[in-house]
C-alpha cells in the first residue's frame, strides 16, 4: 500500500475515533443525567435503574456510537503504532468539551479551555510524525539489532574469543565487582 494511502487511511479512522468516541461518550452522559443520580444501591432500586438505563435512546445511540469507535480503534491498531494513535486520538478531549457545552449544556471554565489547548498542541505535534506502520517500523529496528549483534560476534571470533566476546568475565565470590550480587545468592542449606 503506498504511503498516501496509508496516511489518508490513517486519519480516516483517527477521525472515525475521535467523532464516534467523544460523541459515545457524551450521550451516554446525557442517557445518565436523563435517568438521575443513583443514590440508592438495594439490589431492588438497582434494578429499576438497570431498566431505565437500557430503555433510553441516548444511552443505546451511545454505545452504538462506542461500537464505532472501537471498531475504527482496533482496525487502526492493526497498522499503526499505539505510540502514535492514542496521543493523535487525544484531540478527542477538545470535542468533548465542545459537545459538552453544546450538548449538554455544561459550563466550561477558562482553565479547562486552557487545558484543551495544550491537548491540541500535544496532538499537532504528534500529528507531525508518521504513524510507523506497525511491520515496517519494528522490522527494520530488529534488523539493524540483528546486524550489529553479527558485527560484533564476527569482531569477537576474529580477535579469539568466544562466541559473546570480551564483554562477559567470570566473577569470582571473592572478587570485589561480585560483592552486590553475593546479597541476592541462594544460601547453602543449614545457614541461617
Amino acid at each position: 500500500m503506498s504511503a498516501k494511502r496509508l496516511r489518508t487511511k490513517t486519519y480516516l479512522l483517527l477521525a472515525l475515533m475521535v467523532l464516534f468516541g467523544s460523541l459515545g461518550n457524551v450521550l451516554l452522559s446525557r442517557g445518565m443525567k436523563e435517568t438521575g443520580e443513583i443514590l440508592d444501591f438495594s439490589p431492588l432500586a438497582l434494578a429499576a435503574v438497570f431498566g431505565k438505563v437500557f430503555t433510553n435512546g441516548s444511552i443505546w445511540f451511545g454505545i452504538s456510537s462506542l461500537l464505532i469507535f472501537f471498531v475504527s480503534y482496533l482496525l487502526l491498531l492493526s497498522w499503526a503504532d499505539f505510540s502514535y494513535v492514542q496521543p493523535a486520538s487525544a484531540v478527542g478531549y477538545a470535542l468533548v468539551a465542545l459537545l459538552g457545552y453544546f450538548m449538554l449544556g455544561e459550563f466550561i471554565p477558562l482553565t479547562r479551555w486552557t487545558g484543551v489547548v495544550l491537548i491540541c498542541a500535544g496532538v499537532a505535534l504528534v500529528g507531525r510524525t508518521e504513524p510507523s506502520p506497525s511491520g515496517s517500523g519494528r522490522r527494520d529496528s530488529q534488523r539493524a539489532g540483528a546486524r550489529e549483534a553479527q558485527a560484533r560476534q564476527g569482531e569477537a571470533s576474529r580477535n579469539g574469543e568466544g562466541p559473546r566476546g570480551a564483554e562477559l568475565e567470570t566473577l569470582t565470590p571473592a572478587s570485589p565487582e561480585a560483592a552486590p550480587y553475593r546479597a541476592c545468592a541462594p544460601r547453602p542449606k543449614g545457614r541461617g
